[in-house]
């Protein structure tokens, strides 16, 4: 079965939120293949992960569903999304 790549763009509830903490609930829940962060504006970090994923129905849904059980997540949105060769 193919796979893809899906990068997610993971915005915070609030600025003050620890990332360090938000980094490694992410980590646990989804173990992702790379996180980065990338500074917005005022202090507000974003966090874009990177996970390989199966190319099949449903499976993209489960990983954001997964993600939105995290409290302190605000928003999320899928930036990238190509399939791996």
């Amino acid at each position: 079965m193919a796979q893809v790549i899906v990068t997610f763009k993971i915005m915070p509830k609030e600025a003050n939120i620890d990332m360090n903490k938000l980094e490694d609930q992410v980590k646990d829940l989804i173990n992702p293949e790379r996180i980065s962060r990338e500074s917005i504006a005022f202090g507000l970090i974003a966090l874009n992960v990177t996970k390989l994923i199966p190319d099949a129905g449903g499976e993209l849904e489960k990983i954001e569903n997964k993600l939105k059980s995290i409290p302190e997540i605000g928003e999320i949105e899928v930036i990238k999304l190509t399939r791996s060769l």
